[in-house]
């Protein structure tokens, strides 16, 4: 028997405009097999914000725009390797316990402070050797694999394997509510969870307040009378996290959830520079046997690879001395190679986000009848809204930072109609941002149900007639004898496309984690 069709006007006069009814067996067995498993994976990315409503929204931001979500993981790590190998090549003490503490707190919105010499005191003063290894100790917690995220993991990828072998053993049945576009869409998410658990980021905001003020107590600096306890002066530290700011750079930069490590990433690298030029500094220093008492004589130490403790001493102005970058250095607000290494995050993600989104069309183009249709609409409007997100959050964390870094200095009218300016484009694009985030999660798994429950199969998205037009739309209606050869290589190659991605993502951060030092 031949297939047989119709064209769009004749299905339209002989079925109506309306759509399939439905079966719940069809239903259940589809959502449960190419979507439920997802969901429930979506339980195994890190949370740790101070209220729940930030979890969600976490969760609804990595959903509505999974380059976000990877772009934050990439940048982290960048930034990471990048901070690592800067310290390489310093010789003062604690400078592999600043490194792991710069790493474990990019989650926070990390401040710096020199006040009342702050930082060149934690730095220089061998009274603070104590609180190096012990805040890097208090933070070094994992968050990595469990029975539960082993298992979650291993869920969908076996369901979506298994699902995958029986749509391809019989394409006919069911061909226009299969699910395997939704599943090759969500499959983005399989790499992000991994990749967070090889990460491990330290996002647990109790946690690390709980390790910031333990070792608040152990925090000394240098004063005209001498060295005493950071805390018996004020309540401001060298290094803090500060989620009480009356005007941060960017609310997002106060959410600990690593996903907003977009909005941090800026701030971080500038405040992380400021420890190592401070280290270099005192490093520099130390090579050509300087003390810090000015005037003072270098003591040489019996040991190799030792600094005696009287060459480390002095007041404050001696410590702020030896520790004060050249009159002719100016503190840029961008972080070395900030733009760069942005850059280079931005590439996977975006990779990651059209591979499975491109073969979720792959899929349903070139199921009959082989053209742009509702279900292919879907998939590309997904991918599409992804994409703004991403780059509307990202350029509201560089506007943020811009009028940020330049509010405090002396400037024109001009200057600061710039600023205001920046400032209110960044809110606008970052509540933008939200918003369309929240419409794209919500919409993808709504596209998902809408296939699963037939809304699509009606004449006009069974004919493509988005593609073909409506004079030359067509709908399969039966497919007894019909070649299906075309369909089941083009399942083929997007179970390949989205595979091989989302694999190699998978292998670019193991490179990555393996790359940052291990002190």
């Amino acid at each position: 028997m031949n297939a047989v069709g119709f064209t769009y006007q004749i299905c339209l006069s002989q079925c109506g405009s309306g759509t399939q009814n439905p079966t719940w067996a069809n239903i259940s067995q589809q959502f449960g097999a190419w979507l439920l498993p997802y969901l429930a994976l979506i339980s195994q990315l890190p949370f740790g914000a101070r209220h729940r409503v930030d979890n969600l929204m976490s969760a609804i931001l990595t959903v509505g725009s999974p380059v976000l979500a990877g772009y934050s993981m990439i940048l982290t790590i960048l930034n990471a390797n990048w901070i690592s190998r800067r310290f390489d090549d310093l010789s003062f003490p604690n400078t592999k316990y600043a490194v792991r503490i710069l790493i474990s707190l990019q989650q926070n919105p990390l401040r710096i402070s020199n006040e009342d010499s702050l930082l060149s005191s934690l730095v220089v003063l061998p009274d603070n050797d104590d609180w190096w290894p012990t805040i890097a100790d208090f933070l070094d917690y994992t968050h990595t694999w469990s029975i539960a995220s082993v298992t979650s993991v291993a869920w969908v990828v076996v369901a979506y394997l298994l699902t995958i072998a029986s749509s391809l053993s019989d394409v006919p049945s069911n061909i226009n509510s299969n699910g395997q576009g939704t599943g090759s869409v969500w499959l983005w998410l399989i790499p992000i969870v991994i990749g967070w658990l090889q990460l491990s980021p330290k996002c647990d905001y109790a946690r690390v307040r709980k390790a910031m003020d333990n070792a608040d107590a152990m925090a000394f600096v240098a004063t005209d009378d001498g060295v005493v306890k950071a805390s018996d002066l004020s309540e401001r530290r060298a290094v803090s996290i500060d989620t009480n700011m009356e005007s941060p750079s960017s609310p997002h930069e106060m959410l600990t959830p690593p996903v907003y490590n977009y909005a941090r990433a800026i701030p971080w690298s500038q405040s992380a520079e400021d420890v190592f030029n401070t280290f270099r500094i005192a490093s520099d220093n130390i090579r050509i046997h300087k003390p810090v008492t000015t005037g003072a004589t270098w003591k040489n130490a019996n040991r190799r690879n030792f600094i005696e403790p009287s060459n480390r001493r002095g007041n404050a102005s001696d410590v702020n001395a030896y520790c004060r970058p050249p009159r002719y250095a100016v503190r840029s607000p961008w972080a070395t190679g900030m733009f760069f290494r942005m850059f280079v995050a931005s590439l996977l993600p975006l990779a990651l986000q059209w591979a499975t989104t491109g073969a979720a069309v792959l899929v349903v183009y070139f199921t009959p009848t082989v053209g742009l249709g509702c279900r292919s609409l879907g998939y590309l409007i997904y991918g599409a809204l992804a994409t703004i997100v991403w780059a509307m959050l990202v350029m509201s964390s560089i506007l943020s930072h811009y009028a940020s870094s330049y509010s405090d200095r002396p400037r024109s009218p001009f200057s600061s109609i710039t600023i205001r300016l920046a400032k209110v484009v960044s809110n606008l694009l970052r509540w933008g941002g939200k918003l369309v985030a929240i419409v794209n999660a919500i919409w993808i798994i709504v596209a998902g149900m809408l296939q699963f429950t037939s809304i699509y199969d009606n004449c006009y998205c069974n004919s493509s007639v988005l593609g073909r037009g409506a004079q030359y739309a067509y709908d399969i209606v039966v497919f007894d004898g019909l070649d299906l050869n075309q369909t089941k290589a083009a399942w083929f190659g997007a179970l390949a496309l989205a595979g091989s991605t989302s694999l190699g993502f998978i292998f670019y951060m193991s490179l990555l984690t393996d790359l940052v030092p291990i002190y």
